[in-house]
């Protein structure tokens, strides 16, 4: 005690004291609860939702379709029949599911998710994909893991949880579902934070995301294996003339990206509003993505095909020879199929469709024009640009193509493809809940009151 009242301890404790609560001012504690529970149940979720798809459901009707090609489309209209049924009839609205939910509960309802559809909606995913619509995992994993986030914040109000905490707890589900169904936590933290703004991030949720996203990772990677996703062999090297073709690449992907974008948009507003039940958009839906995948088949005979979440389809890109006009094709196709699958009320997103379209062009570009040794480079190139383009999501473009296809050596070539095709692209997005940051549009507000006030 008299060593505690020493005249130096008495002078510098208040100030010891007063960095202290400056270092741990905000409460990191919680978080080191919260985030884990979150990353677990995601990753479980998204495990059994990975092992129906890919291990069960999708392996077989694919096996089934190329064995009969005439099965296509009445499988493709059958699965998306019950699509529709499910979103008519068990969800309060149909239109409202996957990553749009997720940026719209974050910006208007305090990262409110109603549960009621949870079941529901994620059933709906599986019928989508599953019977071979033009869309992969990350829809159910980013609206799965988000809705478990969301629901959280109600079972955990001792915590003293704040509004803004349920805003996080979203965004840290949402992240913890794009790790795991890529096996790429990285991936997951970097989408997560930029998608609800296309020339931001949302930087309070990164702590926790980082957290739930490596558990959620860890989850589901002791079921699954942690292998990338999609891996493939990459040059360690590249010559300087590789950065102006990715450069080129990017700016001619940008470009497409764009046109896709803003004819899904005006698809996507058309389907919604056409006054007929869903379930019959969705049988509308799956005879034309049916179409498109009988299409390509009877041009092309083998095992590569536009439908489905086409996981074994970035392998055939990646590691098999394929002509430039077929890859060429396969993009349209894929691009056609994936907008009448998503345009007319399919239950997931459109993130391996980008990714993969753009893999086909990148490979094509390599073959047609630059006549690469590496066309895994321009793959990459493509993959990163297409997703930047299409989603406001450059970081997590170029962190998905290293993280997921193991090609660390192209990051550079990707950053550069990736920022062209994002400038290109405008603020075109397949998202139209994605807003600029407050602080740009106080900006641009103030910047249009002063133009007016020197006109008056």
């Amino acid at each position: 005690m008299r060593a505690l009242r020493h005249p130096l301890l008495r002078r510098y404790l208040p100030l010891v004291h007063e960095d202290l609560s400056v270092v741990y001012a905000r409460d990191l504690r919680k978080w080191l609860i919260i985030s884990p529970i979150i990353g677990v149940l995601t990753g479980l979720i998204i495990t059994g939702i990975a092992v129906i798809i890919l291990d069960k459901l999708w392996p077989a009707v694919l096996s089934y379709f190329l064995l009969h090609h005439w099965a296509i489309v009445p499988g493709l209209v059958l699965g998306f029949l019950l699509t529709g049924l499910i979103m008519q009839f068990l969800t309060p609205d149909p239109n409202e599911h996957s990553t749009e939910e997720i940026i719209r509960s974050y910006h208007e309802h305090e990262g409110k998710i109603g549960m009621r559809s949870f079941v529901p909606k994620l059933l709906a995913a599986i019928t989508t994909v599953g019977f071979g619509g033009s869309a992969a995992l990350e829809g159910p994993s980013i609206y799965g893991g988000a809705a478990i986030g969301s629901w959280l914040w109600t079972k955990l109000r001792r915590l003293r949880l704040s509004d803004r905490d349920r805003r996080i707890m979203l965004i840290c589900g949402a992240a913890a579902g794009m790790s795991a169904v890529f096996r790429a936590p990285l991936t997951g933290i970097v989408f997560a934070l930029e998608m609800p703004y296309r020339d931001d991030l949302a930087h309070e949720a990164l702590v926790p995301s980082l957290i739930a996203s490596v558990v959620s990772f860890v989850t589901l990677s002791s079921f699954l294996g942690a292998a990338p996703l999609f891996n493939f062999a990459s040059s360690r090297s590249y010559a300087r003339v590789d950065l102006y073709w990715s450069a080129l690449l990017g700016l001619l992907i940008g470009l497409v990206a764009m046109a896709f974008v803003i004819t899904f948009r005006r698809a996507r507003s058309f389907f919604v509003k056409w006054a007929i039940p869903h379930w019959l958009k969705l049988v509308i839906g799956g005879l034309l993505t049916g179409l498109c995948g009988l299409l390509f088949l009877h041009i092309y005979q083998g095992n590569l095909v536009p439908l489905g979440p086409n996981y074994e389809a970035v392998g055939e890109i990646l590691n098999q020879h394929h002509g430039t006009v077929q890859l060429v094709i396969f993009s349209v196709l894929k691009l056609a199929a994936t907008l009448f699958t998503l345009a007319a009320g399919g239950v997931s997103a459109m993130f391996v469709p980008l990714f993969l379209t753009g893999g086909s062009l990148g490979t094509a570009f390599a073959q047609c024009i630059v006549h690469s040794s590496i066309p895994g480079l321009y793959a990459a190139v493509g993959m990163a640009s297409f997703i930047a383009a299409g989603y406001k999501t450059p970081l997590a473009a170029v962190v998905f193509v290293a993280e997921a296809t193991g090609g660390h050596a192209f990051i550079i070539p990707a950053l550069i493809g990736a920022a062209v095709a994002y400038a290109v692209s405008g603020d075109a997005s397949a998202s139209g809940d994605q807003r600029l940051h407050e602080g740009a549009k106080a900006i641009e507000f103030g910047e249009a009151s002063e133009d007016e006030a020197a006109e008056r």
